[in-house]
């Protein structure tokens, strides 16, 4: 059994400033431990979109201490709020936030990220644009998915702009593959 102590006192922190709108700190964690599973073992480096509250970001950077993990949060009240928990959950020797637009970074580190994380971070087609130009070639995105299966919600063209191929859906996430 795994011990979330510190791990809930941080992101209650976040839920208290705001940034959290979660009421069940449990569950939320639960369905980002969903994105943990998806995110491949031999992957070292991850990259988490519109880290907002730290879900999935701290959860996987608490989970896998073999990930270097970049959170990418471009409201600086956030990502100091980011900066903050990832020192109480002494994390800084391998978790970076990045007070940004994901477009600055896609722009300063191109293809460099084994796996992207997204969760309520935009539009499919937005998100699969830079999750294409974060991703090495062979790297995974791994998005939450609405309770509902809509087919037409990752389109073949948008998918094909940005080189992914759909994996599928499960655990209440989606994987592409960047090809």
């Amino acid at each position: 059994m795994t011990d979330d102590t510190a791990l809930v006192t941080a992101l209650r922190t976040m839920q208290v400033r705001g940034a959290i709108g979660e009421s069940s700190l449990e569950l939320a964690i639960a369905h980002a431990d969903q994105f943990v599973a998806s995110v491949p073992g031999t992957a070292t480096t991850l990259v988490d979109l519109g880290s907002g509250g730290g879900l999935p970001g701290l959860v996987i950077a608490v989970r896998r201490d073999d990930l270097r993990v970049t959170l990418v949060e471009r409201r600086h009240s956030r990502a100091d709020l980011l900066s903050r928990a990832v020192r109480a959950l002494a994390l800084s020797d391998r978790v970076t936030v990045v007070a940004d637009d994901v477009k600055t970074l896609a722009a300063r580190a191109p293809h460099q990220f084994d796996a992207v994380t997204a969760r309520s971070f935009a539009a499919p087609a937005i998100t699969a644009r830079w999750a294409g130009a974060l991703l090495r070639t062979g790297g995974v995105l791994v998005v939450s998915e609405p309770p509902e299966t809509d087919a037409s919600r990752w389109p073949a063209a948008v998918l094909d702009a940005a080189g992914l191929r759909d994996l599928g859906r499960e655990l209440g996430v989606r994987r592409f593959l960047r090809l």
